[in-house]
């Protein structure tokens, strides 16, 4: 187990990483996260969803991703609520406090599914959930030490350099540990290292004298792992990097789904990718804007309206400017949005942006499927998947944006200015990327998206062999 000493110290990737270069030894590893907490989600060949960070983790072990992988999947839709999907199925929408009531009452699924995945494996690589030593959380848990305890489960710690203080937060968790659950750690590996080994020598035999867990390696910083899929919407100050080109805006809305939709786009050297920050106006040099896709579609058209951003898109579309959305971005340039069952908030509708001829009704069902298909608007072949609660009707759809393999798919404004799709994904389709770029009067690369995400963990995984003595990690295993 890799357990953190907080979110967003690299947990996923390292993961990934080891998977990787493990899986290139020969290994059959596989990845497991008990508990993640993330709108970004992927679909899996057992017809299910997981998050994104443990379907890469699954690439990058040669396999396809499975529920197993992932049994709890929390979804915010409010900063106290959140859809629980639990091995790969919806189970409830609950408050925090309700979910924490719940959870230990998963804990046999969540050891059920590590069974489960670790039946024919050499190697389960097991990623915790934010800090690894929450005292408060710690009798509901099921995702750190909890694991661990049931499981049996040895662990390393890793920490950021990048944020300072690794030596307050290594010594501080081994203090909040109680003896049993220290010896359960191995070891600390340090992440995002960057300058002279030899000057973090002294904090090393700090925190040796202090805990008795040497440290294992030094991970240097990785630009690799910037290109790769973030986990959430934590990563996307990293993604924020002024570029030149064609510049596409995207406003940050709240409770954003599958933000990597936006990655191919992000990845091209003549395209400006643009996360426009409330308080910041569409910027008017934009040739396209994109609405993401978010938990809570009503609770976006809410903040898009708060910030201006719909009179924002009204003059971005006057200028001759283009305007996607996929899933709930798709939703929200219709005539209303309903939810009558309060499935992503309170029961009620909101007036669409009304750019697009068409209504949706939110419902208990949810659409999971892998898309593969050619269209035949563009001539191009995409692919993708959908992942969406909610019935879209209207006359707009009459217009469809895509026809998939002869399935008609979106919709399209009159004067072809306006799209929407329930196609996550379809920007990483490079032959339909460039076509769409083209149209923009840019140009694009037509690269193959996920074999760069290949080269990228091939990368990572190189970084990682450099850094850490692999053979003694593996003898850490048990």
């Amino acid at each position: 187990m890799v357990l953190g000493t907080g979110s967003d110290v690299g947990k996923s990737l390292l993961v990934a990483g080891l998977c990787r270069a493990y899986a290139r030894r020969g290994l059959k590893v596989a990845p497991f996260k008990a508990q993640n907490m993330s709108n970004n989600a992927a679909v899996t060949v057992d017809g299910g969803e997981i998050g994104r960070a443990q379907a890469l983790q699954a690439r990058a072990s040669g396999l396809a991703p499975v529920t197993d992988m992932n049994p709890v999947l929390l979804k915010p839709d409010t900063d106290v609520t959140a859809q629980v999907v639990v091995q790969g199925r919806v189970h409830a929408r609950l408050s925090a406090a309700d979910y924490q009531r719940r959870k230990p009452a998963l804990r046999p699924r969540v050891v059920e599914s590590l069974d489960r995945l670790s039946e024919g494996r050499d190697l389960v690589l097991i990623e915790g959930a934010g800090s690894g030593a929450e005292r408060y959380l710690r009798p509901q848990d099921i995702s750190n030490m909890g694991l661990a305890t049931a499981a049996d489960l040895p662990a390393v710690l890793l920490a950021d350099d990048s944020r300072g203080g690794v030596t307050a937060a290594v010594l501080g968790h081994h203090l909040l540990w109680a003896p049993a659950e220290r010896a359960r750690v191995a070891g600390v590996i340090v992440n995002k290292f960057r300058g002279d080994p030899a000057i973090f020598a002294p904090a090393a035999e700090d925190i040796r004298q202090a805990t008795g867990w040497p440290v294992l390696g030094l991970l240097r910083w990785s630009e690799a792992a910037r290109a790769l899929p973030a986990e959430d919407s934590l990563a996307l100050d990293a993604a924020r990097a002024p570029g030149r080109g064609l510049v596409i805006a995207v406003p940050e809305l709240p409770r954003m789904a599958n933000a990597d939709d936006l990655d191919p786009l992000a990845a091209e050297p003549g395209v400006d990718l643009r996360w426009v920050r409330p308080g910041h106006p569409l910027p008017a040099e934009a040739a396209a804007v994109v609405l993401p896709g978010s938990k809570s579609t009503r609770a976006a058209l809410d903040a898009l309206r708060t910030e201006g951003w719909d009179i924002d898109l009204r003059a971005h579309i006057r200028r001759g400017g283009r305007v996607v959305g996929i899933c709930a971005g798709f939703q929200m340039l219709g005539r209303r949005v309903r939810d009558p069952d309060g499935i992503e908030g309170p029961p009620g509708e909101t007036e669409g942006l009304g750019l697009l001829d068409v209504e949706t009704a939110i419902g208990p069902a949810k659409r999971l499927s892998e898309i593969a298909a050619l269209d035949a608007i563009s001539g191009t072949r995409v692919s993708g998947y959908e992942m969406h609660m909610g019935v879209t009707d209207g006359a707009g759809l009459r217009r469809p944006w895509l026809s998939l393999d002869g399935r008609p798919e979106g919709a399209l404004s009159p004067d072809g200015r306006v799209g929407g799709t329930y196609l996550h994904g379809i920007f990483g389709s490079g032959a339909f990327r460039a076509q769409w770029l083209r149209a923009l009067g840019g140009a694009g690369s037509a690269e193959d998206h996920a074999a760069r995400i290949e080269t990228m963990l091939d990368r990572l995984a190189d970084g990682i062999e450099a850094d850490l003595d692999l053979d003694a990690l593996l003898g850490l295993a048990r």
